[in-house]
C-alpha cells in the first residue's frame, strides 16, 4: 500500500475510505483530537464492546451506527465478518470509521483488519489511541518503568488465538519472568491462576508486587494490589470485567499512593 493510501485524511475524497480510530481506554476525554474529528466525519461508524457508547455523539446523527462487539468467550461477531462489513461500506464510497478500545494495532485486530482492506485496494489509515496499559498505570499511579527497577517493559496477551499458525509464537512465560521488565498482561483475568504459576515455575518470585485494573479510567474502575503467589484469587472476583494486570516491582508505586491516600484521609 502507497503512503498516499495509508494517509489521506481530510482530502474530501468521494472514494470509500477506512479509518481505524483507537478509542482509548474508556474515559471519553481520553480520545485523540484526530479520533474525534475522524468521528465528526463519518458516514459509518462500526464499534466494539471496550469503545465507550458516549463517543458516538461525536458522529453525525445520520451516520450509520453498526455493532460489531465481541469479548473473550462471548463472540457476538466474527472477525471475518466485520472485515466484510468494512469492505463493503467503504465500496459504497462511505467514510467507514472502525472505532476499537484501546489503540487499534494493540491487542486490537487492527492488523487483520488492514490486511483486509488492503487485498480489496481500500484505503485507510489508523488514528491511535491510548491502549489499557499506559491509562491503567496512570490512574494508579505506577510507572511502567523506572530507572531503578525496570528498564523495559512487555505488552502481552493473556488470552491467545487457539487457531495460532505456529508453537512458536505462543507466549513463553518462563522467558518472560527472567527478563526484569514490568508485565502488562491483556484478557488475562480468567488465565490468571496459570500465568501466575507459568511465571513462577520460571523464576519470578512469588512476592513480586502484582496489580489488575478493572475497568481503567472510568468511574467503576477498581484496583487490587496483591502479589504473584495471591493474585489467583482475583480471577473468580473479576471475572467478565475487562481488566489490565500489571506485574513487577513498579507496583509498589500503587501500595504508596494508597497509603499516602489513607493517611490524608485520617488527617
Amino acid at each position: 500500500m502507497s503512503k498516499e493510501q495509508m494517509f489521506h485524511y481530510d482530502r474530501g475524497t468521494t472514494n470509500g475510505r477506512v479509518t481505524l480510530v483507537g478509542a482509548g481506554p474508556g474515559a471519553v476525554d481520553l480520545l485523540t483530537i484526530r479520533g474525534q474529528r475522524a468521528l465528526a466525519q463519518a458516514d459509518v461508524v462500526v464499534y466494539d464492546d471496550l469503545a465507550n457508547a458516549a463517543l458516538l455523539e461525536f458522529c453525525p446523527p445520520e451516520a450509520k451506527r453498526i455493532y460489531v462487539g465481541k469479548r473473550a468467550g462471548i463472540h457476538h461477531v466474527a472477525q471475518e465478518t466485520t472485515c466484510r462489513i468494512l469492505i463493503e461500506e467503504a465500496r459504497q464510497g462511505r467514510h467507514v470509521v472502525r472505532l476499537k478500545g484501546g489503540d487499534p494495532l494493540v491487542f486490537g485486530r487492527g492488523g487483520e483488519e488492514i490486511a483486509a482492506l488492503v487485498a480489496e485496494d481500500i484505503p485507510c489509515e489508523v488514528v491511535p489511541g491510548v491502549t489499557a496499559a499506559i491509562a491503567a498505570g496512570a490512574s494508579i499511579g505506577v510507572p511502567l518503568t523506572h530507572r531503578e527497577h525496570a528498564s523495559a517493559v512487555v505488552f502481552v496477551t493473556g488470552h491467545e488465538c487457539a487457531g495460532k499458525r505456529s508453537a512458536q509464537t505462543a507466549v513463553d512465560w518462563a522467558a518472560l519472568a527472567k527478563t526484569g521488565a514490568t508485565l502488562c498482561i491483556y484478557m488475562g483475568v480468567r488465565r490468571l491462576p496459570e500465568i501466575s504459576a507459568s511465571l513462577q515455575a520460571g523464576g519470578l518470585p512469588g512476592a513480586t508486587p502484582v496489580a489488575v485494573v478493572a475497568n481503567a479510567t472510568l468511574p467503576t474502575q477498581s484496583l487490587h494490589v496483591t502479589n504473584l503467589a495471591t493474585a489467583p484469587f482475583l480471577s473468580e472476583t473479576l471475572k467478565g470485567l475487562p481488566a489490565l494486570i500489571i506485574v513487577g516491582e513498579v507496583v509498589r508505586w500503587a501500595e504508596l499512593r494508597q497509603t499516602m491516600a489513607t493517611l490524608q484521609l485520617a488527617g
